[in-house]
């Protein structure tokens, strides 16, 4: 899988190597559906604080498109963990779908229903 980085902010660019082993972990076992996976980490309103700290993450799949899940947080690790979460849990709700439907398609087919 190759993952993709892009951020303008100091604070985040030091957190590259961290994402990189987040996204390859939290996506281990859908991992060989997605050949692609880019995180953007921006600041959304910029020195004046809150909770601004925005993590887009866009996976392109095999088959079913791209997934783009984004997550506002108060700081960049928890942003980039809530996305991923919720990327990993719509990827495998995909991935289950497809495998249902495949095996009601061959039970169908079969005669067994």
């Amino acid at each position: 899988m190759q993952v993709l980085f892009n951020s303008r902010h100091p604070q985040a660019t030091e957190l590259r190597d961290l994402t990189e082993r987040r996204v390859r972990f939290v996506l281990r076992r859908v991992g060989w559906l997605v050949p692609r996976a880019e995180v953007q980490m921006s600041d959304v309103n910029g020195p004046r604080g809150g909770i601004d700290k925005r993590c887009q993450v866009e996976l392109r799949t095999d088959g079913a498109g791209s997934v783009v899940v984004t997550s506002v947080a108060k700081d960049w690790r928890t942003a980039l963990d809530n996305a991923l979460a919720r990327a990993a849990r719509f990827l495998m709700r995909l991935w289950r779908r497809g495998s249902d439907s495949r095996r009601l398609r061959h039970r169908l087919i079969s005669g067994e229903g």
